[in-house]
């Protein structure tokens, strides 16, 4: 496994990772190592066969303060000596310069963590602002201590919303109430992100990565992996179609797939009224999509 600078990882033996970030002295603030080591993290260690789910949380009072602004240069770490043209950008994205230059830091952390075939829980300990709150979008649930504040910021210091919030926060919240948190920039307590369906639940601080664990493990426990890496691109993808058609047949190939693997054990184990033995491993999933 490999050692972060930034971050915490453990993964317990129900195969449920708990993620923290850990620069506690800074409010754990966001810096161009935390991006690529959180996106390392969801692209090597999350997707080990013994890792089933990942909790991510915070060292000390918060959750992440936002971009570290105190960096020389351009905070973001960007390269302000290019002119992007919109079609060269999107040809070329994933290549130099465009790739580390212009490409927004927090986007490929939430693109790694939206790929990821697992359930992803935020527990949001303390303050999530800016890019401490966009990162949780793109994970599966959020659940909040009672002392979480979380804020859409960005119109404060004259940016716009990143980390491909702009396609997650809708999803999760609707546009009005996306929209009224973006142009207020206001900073929410948790039972307003509550009231507002950005969080699943709000808890006693002493009670929130408990909870969270245990959620992870509920969702895993007796579970196939295969089962639900699918489940949960079926959801996202049929959420985006255009027509049910177009997730009946990801359905269908999904149902077929399963029913030949992971499905045959889950059937005979109902029948025999016993414990399934799931051998799927997330890692080999079906050529369904």
């Amino acid at each position: 496994m490999s050692s972060y600078e930034t971050l915490l990882w453990e993964v317990d033996d129900h195969g449920v990772a708990t993620l923290t970030l850990h620069r506690p002295d800074q409010l754990n603030a966001f810096s161009v190592t935390m991006a690529r080591e959180l996106e390392q993290v969801f692209r090597t260690d999350a997707l080990a066969d013994d890792v089933r789910a990942v909790v991510v949380t915070g060292s000390g009072r918060a959750f992440c303060a936002g971009m570290d602004l105190s960096a020389d240069g351009n905070v973001f770490g960007l390269d302000e000596t290019l002119r992007p043209d919109p079609a060269e950008f999107r040809a070329a994205y994933d290549q130099a310069p465009y790739d580390e230059g212009v490409r927004d830091t927090g986007g490929k952390v939430t693109l790694a963590i939206h790929a990821l075939p697992k359930p992803v829980i935020a527990a949001i300990n303390g303050p999530a602002v800016g890019i401490g709150a966009t990162m949780t979008l793109a994970m599966d649930l959020r659940i909040a201590s009672a002392r979480a504040r979380i804020g859409f910021v960005f119109g404060k210091l004259g940016i716009v919303p990143e980390a491909a919030s702009s396609y997650f926060l809708p999803r999760i919240v609707g546009i009005q109430q996306a929209l009224e948190w973006v142009y207020s920039a206001e900073i929410l307590t948790a039972d307003q992100a509550l009231a507002g369906r950005l969080l699943r639940s709000v808890h006693e601080p002493e009670e929130l990565l408990p909870a969270a664990q245990g959620l992870a493990r509920s969702f895993v426990d007796g579970r196939s992996p295969v089962a639900l890496a699918l489940a949960k691109q079926l959801l996202h993808r049929g959420a985006a179609a255009a027509d049910p058609l177009e997730a009946h047949l990801n359905d269908s190939l999904a149902m077929y797939w399963t029913s030949l693997g992971d499905g045959k054990e889950g059937v005979a184990a109902f029948r025999e009224k016993r414990a399934p033995q799931f051998t799927g491993r997330a890692s080999d999933l079906p050529p369904v999509f």
